[in-house]
């Protein structure tokens, strides 16, 4: 089942970004408008250049690591693991736990095509789908 089904049949394809120029607080505000963990962030040219978390920019704002109109392109992780939408579930899986830091996994991976953004596929995603076969 997992080997079958492809990231592009779970994916969502409205993915919720951010522009590298925006400030972090309202990156933050966003993320936690829309309850979603991450928002890859772009650049002028619409190009994915990095990806930022809600665990990440929560932590650092309440630390007071940002000063007044820090830019997401300075608090992004530009490291972005990734898939592509003919990727299987499988693949996907094995993206969010082996290019995860320590014990941890991805929640959501960028889907990208040819260097452009498609979708993005989340834990929760995948987990929808293992529940119908339960």
């Amino acid at each position: 089942m997992l080997e079958k089904t492809k990231v592009k049949d779970l994916m969502t394809k409205d993915v919720l970004t951010v522009d590298c120029e925006e400030a972090t607080v309202f990156a933050f505000e966003k993320l936690m408008k829309h309850k979603i963990s991450s928002m890859p962030v772009l650049n002028d040219e619409g190009k994915m250049v990095g990806i930022v978390t809600a665990t990440d920019l929560g932590h650092n704002l309440i630390l007071d690591k940002y000063q007044y109109g820090t830019k997401v392109k300075s608090a992004m992780a530009k490291d972005v693991a990734c898939v592509s939408s003919e990727d299987s579930i499988k693949d996907a899986v094995t993206v969010m736990f082996d290019k995860a830091p320590g014990d941890s996994i991805i929640n959501q991976l960028p889907v990208v095509d040819d260097g452009e953004l498609v979708g993005i596929i989340s834990d929760g995603d995948i987990i929808k789908i293992l529940k119908e076969y339960l």
